[in-house]
């Protein structure tokens, strides 16, 4: 059978396969389970094979190129504008099948387990640092509708979590404080549980040699360095430091026309947990850069004077994320001067 590009649209039980050959005439279409779905492709000759960069796509287009084919992953915003009719998963497939072909789309670096395993004690501390913040905020609304309220950040919501412990002496009723309780020791155990995955991202920050190059820049640590090195791999993959932050949702948004530039705000796009912590990073330099003298905090003293201190975060984000990239592309080091 001659076959030259093959898309596919996978799903959890049936995968849709459209197949053409080098005329672009399409020779196969057929809908397959899970289990017979690798079994059908290694009967296939070596061909290029297209599908969205969805749930589960890193270990299909790994599983498939152990088979002797040319993976390729796309954003599925991408794939969308190639569907001929209505949306289903014939025409999903035959979408990826004219993508993949197409000589200017970019495409997805396939992810090792390794990189996903890194990525995934991300993704659970994340998960955790918000189920902690819905309890706090829980913990801070049930008191205050008996009249106790506290500052904000993490010392007043220890006074109130004394208030709980202490029991009664506060005249709140044994009955509310023993549900109060549950809050409270479900924001320590978040607490345990938080400080565990942040020493072993310490521990792989410390034993990665592109991490601690990264951790010399001001305004990143563990966190935003192993996350970093966890996605991109690909040296090759971004032309410039600018592409790294247009990935990153740094950069305007444009909405121009007529020759007339216009830019908005930042577009938002990509990783939008990268972007949270390259913001974080940033927020941190600008609050303590008032009084400090050097090329980083000159230049952040200097947006600080004409700008709101809201756009001078992302402007630092933005270089913080130029600066990384280099770095971990060049192989270089930081150098303050």
């Amino acid at each position: 059978m001659d076959i030259k590009v093959v898309g596919i649209d996978i799903a959890k039980r049936y995968f849709q396969i459209h197949a053409v050959d080098s005329a672009g005439n399409a020779v196969l279409k057929r809908k397959i389970s899970r289990e017979g779905f690798l079994e059908l492709l290694s009967k296939l000759p070596s061909c290029l094979v297209g599908l969205e960069a969805g749930s589960g796509a890193h270990h299909w287009a790994r599983e498939i190129a152990r088979l002797g084919h040319d993976v390729r992953l796309m954003p599925p915003q991408f794939v969308r504008p190639y569907v001929k009719t209505n949306k289903n998963d014939a025409a999903d497939a035959e979408a990826c099948c004219e993508a993949v072909q197409r000589p200017n789309m970019r495409f997805v670096p396939v992810k090792s387990v390794e990189q996903q395993t890194a990525l995934a004690l991300h993704r659970v501390r994340d998960h955790l640092v918000r189920q902690r913040t819905g309890t706090m905020n829980a913990l801070r609304g049930h008191l205050a509708e008996h009249g106790f309220v506290a500052p904000l950040l993490r010392g007043g919501l220890n006074s109130l979590m004394q208030i709980v412990e202490s029991g009664d002496e506060h005249g709140l009723p044994p009955s509310l404080l023993s549900i109060l309780k549950l809050l409270v020791d479900e924001i320590r155990s978040a607490d345990a549980r938080i400080a565990e995955l942040d020493c072993r991202m310490k521990a792989d920050a410390k034993d990665s040699e592109s991490c601690r190059r990264l951790i010399d820049i001001p305004g990143i640590g563990p966190v935003i360095a192993t996350a970093v090195v966890a996605t991109v791999s690909d040296d090759d993959r971004f032309s410039s430091g600018r592409h790294y932050a247009a990935w990153l949702g740094l950069t305007p948004r444009q909405h121009s026309s007529g020759g007339k530039e216009c830019l908005l705000g930042i577009s938002k796009r990509g990783d939008a947990y990268m972007r949270r912590q390259f913001i974080n990073g940033a927020r941190s330099l600008v609050r303590i850069a008032a009084g400090r003298s050097g090329r980083i905090w000159d230049w952040i003293n200097s947006l600080m004077t004409r700008r709101s201190f809201n756009v001078v975060t992302v402007a630092v984000a933005n270089k913080l994320a130029r600066i990384a990239w280099a770095i971990q592309a060049r192989g270089t080091s930081w150098q303050p001067a």
